[in-house]
């Protein structure tokens, strides 16, 4: 697949390393020259300084032969621009980072879609909703749903309190046959396997869970973990991030922001009606205490600065804060803040390429779930009729080693894959892979 970014920021030069590991064609636009010579020494792809407006950049980068054209330069204007552009000079997709939420709604959306914009992306809002899936699920690290939640990913670390320290994992499923969740993946020392049943559970072990809404409890118990009532919730930083998730929270908790620049605070307190606004320097110890941080129950950090956000963390689990959750834009800080006791890590870029990568799967692919601290996905495929997947049981097809099937949702049931499960046309499963097994997956299903 060809594919051109137009843009080499945090976000850009992400997707650039992920997809170059998937083998499409890649092509990166930007006027900032040194971006581009830093993404040169470190990845082999093609690289264009200049802008991505330009009609002239876009046909030298070949946009008229492309598959997929990705705008996701810093300014707004600059995406939709060069996205409409890229459609009318002949990519077959184009996808659009934007920073307003009222282009999401209709009927603006679909005006942008008769411009030639497939799919507009807003990751400020992507962000808010990820903080919310990690509010609702309090016991798991990461968690997301298949399906409208008739699968889900629950991520867990393992701590003393976990029930399978020590065990393997064929010991703690048995003998059933009908079980409502699979574990599919374990994270140790910064690598990430396939278990097997002879795989014993460890101290600090990452885990990864697919599971049917029946077995969540059961593997809350296995895993140690208690859900946490959230009452009373503090943002750190009045970013959009922060915004996005106080608009969201508010009506249903007690929200404080804390935001140390004037015209910020300004801003939101005209926006956030029943959101406490307070100005100040978050790094301030005695001034989060005095704002209630010992009554707090969930505390998000989410100002322009990693290390500002994983200090306060720090702080809050220190003053007994339940949930804390961190944005960590500097990706060597995320296993650092995973082993220092960070309960879920956000991370724009990776929720960003997990939107996008499912525009450049052979296959049909509803939803991939880029995961925190490791570069393996989760996607939830869409059986197509004849695929190869269908042709017969799974233990009986040559399924990549670095892979395995969570669970298959067939029209409004959901159940957990086994060896004797036959794959039927239009089901959608759920798989999860590590990144050289990708594209023998999209053979499967495609």
């Amino acid at each position: 697949m060809r594919i051109i970014i137009g843009g080499a920021g945090e976000v850009g030069t992400h997707l650039a390393k992920i997809l170059s590991k998937e083998n499409h064609d890649i092509v990166v636009i930007d006027p900032d020259e040194a971006r581009l010579k830093q993404i040169e020494s470190n990845l082999d792809i093609m690289t264009i300084n200049g802008s991505s407006t330009s009609i002239e950049i876009l046909t030298t980068a070949g946009i008229q032969k492309s598959d997929l054209f990705i705008a996701v330069a810093h300014l707004e204007d600059t995406n939709i621009t060069s996205a409409i552009l890229g459609k009318m000079l002949g990519a077959k997709k184009t996808i659009a980072r934007i920073d307003n939420n009222e282009y999401l709604e209709h009927p603006h959306r679909d005006r942008f879609a008769e411009k030639g914009i497939d799919y507009l992306m807003y990751p400020e809002r992507i962000a808010a909703r990820e903080i919310l899936g990690f509010l609702h699920q309090t016991g798991s690290t990461e968690f997301f749903d298949f399906s409208g939640g008739k699968l889900s990913l629950y991520v867990f670390k393992l701590d003393e309190n976990a029930l399978v320290l020590g065990q393997k994992l064929k010991d703690i499923t048995g003998t059933a046959t009908d079980l409502d969740y699979r574990g599919v993946a374990i994270t140790r020392d910064q690598k990430t396997i396939i278990p097997t049943g002879d795989d014993i559970f460890k101290l600090n072990d990452v885990i990864y869970v697919i599971s049917t809404q029946e077995g969540m409890h059961e593997i809350m118990r296995l895993a140690g973990k208690v859900k946490v009532d959230i009452k009373n919730i503090m943002i750190l930083g009045g970013s959009r991030i922060g915004k996005r998730t106080a608009l969201e929270l508010e009506k249903r908790f007690h929200v404080k922001l804390i935001e140390i620049d004037d015209d910020k605070c300004e801003f939101l307190a005209n926006i956030l009606n029943d959101t406490l606004i307070i100005k100040g320097d978050g790094r301030d110890t005695d001034l989060l205490i005095e704002e209630g941080l010992d009554n707090t129950d969930a505390f998000i950090a989410v100002t322009g600065n990693s290390e500002t956000n994983i200090l306060s963390c720090l702080l809050a689990k220190k003053h007994g804060v339940k949930k804390t959750i961190a944005e960590i834009e500097n990706m060597e800080y995320i296993n650092l803040a995973e082993s220092i006791g960070i309960d879920s890590i956000l991370n724009k870029k990776i929720i960003t390429a997990g939107r996008i990568s499912r525009f450049t799967q052979a296959a049909q692919v509803s939803m991939i779930k880029c995961l925190t601290g490791t570069d393996a996905e989760v996607l939830e495929y869409v059986v197509q009729p004849g695929s190869k997947i269908t042709k017969g049981l799974l233990k009986d097809l040559h399924f990549p080693k670095g892979a395995i099937v969570g669970g298959v949702i067939r029209g409004s049931h959901s159940f957990i894959a086994k060896g004797d499960t036959q794959i039927k046309d239009f089901d959608h499963v759920v798989v999860f892979s590590l990144p050289e097994s990708v594209l023998n997956l999209d053979k499967l299903f495609n």
